[in-house]
């Protein structure tokens, strides 16, 4: 019996227009970088931020250098406020609805991100969400030592909600490295969905069980179990 759907945050639940990863491209390209969204996107989505940067870096600048990494990634986080400060954030089409239906079954709802604890919060609190209320548990990348595609968010989200090991999870994401994660914690279910970074075709290559293209068909697919 399914106890628990993770969701990750930007992209899957929520509806930022790819944001956080034009943002990253903005301070990469601040440091002289002719990096394109599409490979930002490619290799840095649902990472934790700094080592998105990190990999992004190394594949397509062959440096790894700490101290340009730590400009770039302070530089991406000040922009980041700025922008989450001015601009719109919304649920994803059907999140609430799906949230509440989940509840209404007994199933915990869970959002997870590769953000760190402030900017996850603060997105929060622009749509309006709260743990105990739409959601229950809230995991970051700050909340843990491994991040994607280690099970340690999902393992983390278990334990604050008092599951055992046994207990069933389904992750849903819209990046492949969601579905790692959600592979590597012995998910019931992995679902990608196609809100988000990633097309079919990169989802696909990470072998979900499920790709979906919006919120409430995850439903009938956690039905079926």
């Amino acid at each position: 019996m399914i106890k628990m759907v993770v969701f990750d945050m930007a992209g899957t639940v929520i509806d930022e227009n790819n944001a956080v990863y034009k943002t990253l491209l903005e301070s990469l390209h601040d440091e002289g970088y002719h990096i394109t969204l599409e490979q930002v996107l490619a290799d840095g989505a649902g990472k934790e931020k700094f080592q998105a940067i990190k990999d992004i870096l190394l594949k397509h600048a062959n440096t790894d250098d700490k101290a340009l990494l730590d400009r770039i990634f302070q530089n991406f986080k000040s922009k980041l406020r700025k922008t989450y400060d001015t601009m719109e954030i919304r649920p994803q089409p059907g999140a609430e609805e799906l949230f509440k239906e989940l509840n209404r079954r007994g199933i915990y709802v869970v959002l997870n991100t590769g953000y760190d604890l402030n900017t996850a919060q603060s997105i929060l609190r622009k749509v309006g969400w709260e743990e105990g209320r739409q959601i229950d548990a809230v995991v970051t990348a700050s909340d843990v030592v491994n991040n994607r595609p280690a099970p340690d968010m999902i393992d983390h989200a278990k334990k604050k909600l008092g599951l055992g090991p046994s207990d069933e999870v389904v992750k849903v994401g819209d990046s492949a490295i969601d579905i790692e994660e959600g592979k590597t914690a012995n998910c019931r279910l992995s679902i990608g969905i196609t809100t988000g970074a990633h097309s079919s075709d990169q989802l696909r290559a990470a072998k979900p069980d499920y790709i979906v293209d919006s919120l409430m068909e995850i439903l009938p697919l956690i039905e079926k179990g």
